[in-house]
């Protein structure tokens, strides 16, 4: 059941709470805080540390063939390996607020850096065992880290939510973008080492833990929630909002797990195919700041909902199936569309939610559940493409992810708001 927003309300986008704290919703809990002394320092941990939630993810998929021959894995394998991290973002996710209720957020944050680093240094050691537990522990480590860095952000920039949210939305795009386009290079530069080019990036992993060491030192340690959300398993909007957030994080997930193995198969070298699926990523930065802007401005989101899906499954298409010629005009509109879609899908959280108690409680639904989702698009693709032994069939899987994304996200897209409610404990 759900409810209509009220129209003499405050519009949703006005607030714009976008980054949802795992830790603690309280009110009381949140004007305890103290002020920030060197919010400049905070800024800078949180974009270096939001810049490491994706290297380990779209740093695999441009040497994946190198790494499946290196080792003799077959395209169901090499599609595991892809959706292995994926599935654990949504498995980890609620591990993070019982982690930050017992030790602190900013605590957590700087040991799971480390985790993250150990795991990119397993995964490029060891062979098959160390590549396959190293991912495990990468994708644990990001779907920590994720679920509370936004929450951070809202709870100690929270008069600036809306720059804020752009400012990390920003940082995730452009270190996917960095690795996807530099992991060949080095790997080719340190001797054409695949394990080298994967394992580099647990430098900026050790790096950003540095930088958040005086957040570690100085958090503001664990806090009692003073809030429990019921219902939303049972809400139909609140599963609409949670089925479009895995929807477009499935083809997010297949783009960074097999794009590039797509594109060397129809004659791109893994240079070239890592940069166009770098640029496609960097294009993301343009429509994750806007789209949420302009969806905010009409009566509901379904329309933008459906124009970014289009370009998001129009941009696949073209990268799959039309002549090479215009391939970055493809890519363009790929990222286009999916930055959009997933800076939408952030905004729906809390478009959807009447205070911040439910909006923290959707979006734990919305990742948990919503990655975990996500996870069987790339394992689809591996298997698909070890059946038929080619990628043509792969268009059925973008078709019938895009289709779905688009009719739940229609769903989403309306303006009502989960019927639920925040009990005080």
């Amino acid at each position: 059941m759900t409810s209509q927003l009220p129209q003499a309300s405050t519009a949703p986008h006005e607030t714009n709470p976008l980054l949802i704290d795992a830790e603690a919703d309280d009110e009381q809990v949140q004007q305890s805080l103290p002020v920030l002394k060197r919010p400049w320092l905070l800024l800078l941990g949180l974009v270096l540390v939001a810049l490491n939630l994706r290297p380990a993810l779209s740093s695999m998929s441009p040497l994946l063939g190198e790494v499946s021959s290196s080792l003799g894995l077959s395209a169901a394998k090499a599609g595991l390996l892809t959706t292995l991290p994926v599935l654990c973002l949504g498995l980890f996710a609620p591990l993070a607020p019982l982690l930050a209720r017992r030790f602190g957020s900013e605590r957590v944050v700087s040991g799971i850096l480390l985790t993250l680093a150990g795991g990119i240094i397993l995964r490029s050691t060891l062979g098959e065992f160390g590549l396959f537990a190293g991912s495990l522990v990468a994708g644990a480590s990001i779907g920590i880290i994720g679920v509370l860095l936004p929450g951070i952000v809202k709870r100690d920039f929270a008069k600036q939510a809306g720059a804020m949210t752009g400012v990390y939305t920003m940082a995730l795009c452009l270190g996917a973008a960095i690795a996807a386009g530099a992991t060949v290079p080095l790997s080719h530069y340190f001797g054409d080492s695949w394990s080298v080019g994967l394992g580099f990036w647990m430098i900026p992993a050790l790096l950003a833990m540095v930088f958040w060491l005086p957040q570690a030192r100085n958090g503001h340690g664990a806090h009692h929630v003073a809030y429990r959300v019921r219902g939303l398993l049972r809400d139909p909007l609140a599963w609409q909002v949670t089925l479009y957030m895995g929807l477009q994080s499935s083809l997010a997930y297949i783009v960074f797990g097999w794009l590039p193995s797509i594109l060397i198969s129809r004659g791109l070298s893994p240079t070239e195919a890592g940069l166009v699926m770098s640029g496609s990523i960097i294009v993301q930065l343009t429509s994750a700041l806007t789209a949420p802007w302009l969806a905010t401005r009409g009566k509901d989101q379904r329309l933008a909902i459906l124009i970014v899906m289009l370009l998001t499954t129009g941009g696949l298409f073209g990268c799959l199936l039309a002549p090479l010629d215009g391939l970055w005009g493809w890519a363009i509109l790929l990222g286009l569309g999916q930055g959009g879609t997933f800076s939408l899908a952030l905004t729906l959280i809390v478009l959807r939610s009447r205070d911040a108690h439910v909006a923290a409680n959707l979006s734990s639904m919305a990742q948990g559940f919503g990655y975990t989702l996500a996870s069987l698009g790339p394992l689809a693709v591996g298997i698909v493409h070890d059946q038929t032994r080619g990628w043509n069939a792969v268009g059925w899987i973008f078709a019938i992810i895009g289709l779905a994304a688009i009719i739940f996200g229609w769903g989403a897209g309306r303006a009502q708001y989960v019927h639920v409610t925040a009990e005080k404990v």
